[in-house]
């Protein structure tokens, strides 16, 4: 698996590009931090896009009805990626935190 760090001047085309494209995912969401431990904001939920504002300078999740996850002030965002696609977009945030997006397609259910 390959690392790339994606700059800060595409962002907000690479992000709307990836949300157009993005089939059914599923997300899970950590936060790390030496302050705070590890922290698992979201498991495995329905991802429905990520977006960068740069204005605001935040880069926002979309995870299921419920979940939309802000990210204020990143830093830097890393992604791990191989021929089968996008795994993790980790981001570091203004607070010195490291945020793991990890995704993964949803099992097939077998016939019935």
């Amino acid at each position: 698996m390959a690392d790339r760090v994606l700059e800060r001047d595409h962002w907000k085309d690479y992000f709307d590009h990836f949300s157009s494209v993005s089939g059914t995912e599923l997300v899970e969401i950590e936060v790390a931090g030496l302050d705070i431990g590890d922290q698992v904001e979201a498991e495995w939920l329905p991802l429905s896009g990520i977006s960068y504002d740069p204005k605001d300078d935040v880069l926002v999740v979309d995870a299921g009805e419920a979940v939309q996850h802000m990210i204020r002030s990143p830093k830097a965002i890393r992604v791990q990626e191989d021929d089968n696609g996008i795994h993790t977009f980790e981001v570091e945030d203004g607070e010195g935190h490291v945020q793991i997006i990890r995704l993964k397609e949803p099992m097939a259910l077998p016939a019935p």
